[in-house]
């Protein structure tokens, strides 16, 4: 379904973006005991939205450039705000540093398709079932932890567990990403920094 010439996946994606300030708000909506439910329910819609653009964007035959360049960015605003929003309330490092790997595997990631789109000869690497794996326990683990708020539960203990999966295999999917690329990058193609 298009709508105005605005496809239906790319208003989902849009909503994903526009969810980003409500999850902030309804976080930060202290002393209301429900924000941290509330909170992993507004990215809960929002992890679904991101599986249900993808679904209705192939089945209806509406895939275009702009969706595949926001899809990803949604994703990563959400999951980094979430993370930032989860670090400051738990101010731990034992969430810090799966955090920081999977924000700093973004980082390198979006640097690395860039790169690879204007000097690689394979221009870009889709999504792999590893990265749609590592998304699914990113995805589980930040509802939990979003949900549990600070302190000790049953919940917090699965979404710590599940993130440091993630971590793992967002490691992984670097590494494969840095690897299919490497000979382009050892090549001495060019010294372009931008």
């Amino acid at each position: 379904m298009i709508i105005k010439g605005i496809s239906t996946p790319n208003i989902l994606t849009s909503l994903r973006i526009a969810m980003i300030p409500v999850l902030v708000i309804v976080f930060y909506l202290a002393p209301v005991e429900w924000r941290y439910l509330a909170s992993a329910l507004v990215f809960s819609v929002a992890s679904v939205t991101d599986w249900l653009d993808g679904y209705l964007a192939r089945k209806w035959g509406q895939t275009t450039p702009f969706g595949a360049f926001l899809d990803p960015v949604a994703d990563k605003l959400i999951v980094v705000v979430a993370l930032v929003l989860l670090v400051e309330v738990h101010a731990s490092a034992i969430l810090a540093v799966p955090a920081l790997v999977i924000v700093g595997r973004e980082i390198v990631v979006s640097a690395l398709r860039e790169w690879m789109a204007r000097y690689s000869e394979m221009r870009g690497v889709a999504v792999s079932l590893l990265g749609k794996i590592k998304t699914i326990f990113q995805m589980i683990a930040i509802i939990l932890l979003l949900g549990a708020g600070p302190g000790k539960s049953d919940p917090m203990i699965v979404g710590y567990t599940l993130l440091y999966i993630s971590a793992g295999l967002t490691l992984w999917s670097m590494y494969e990403y840095l690897k299919l690329a490497w000979p382009d990058l050892s090549s001495g193609m060019t010294n372009d920094p931008d």
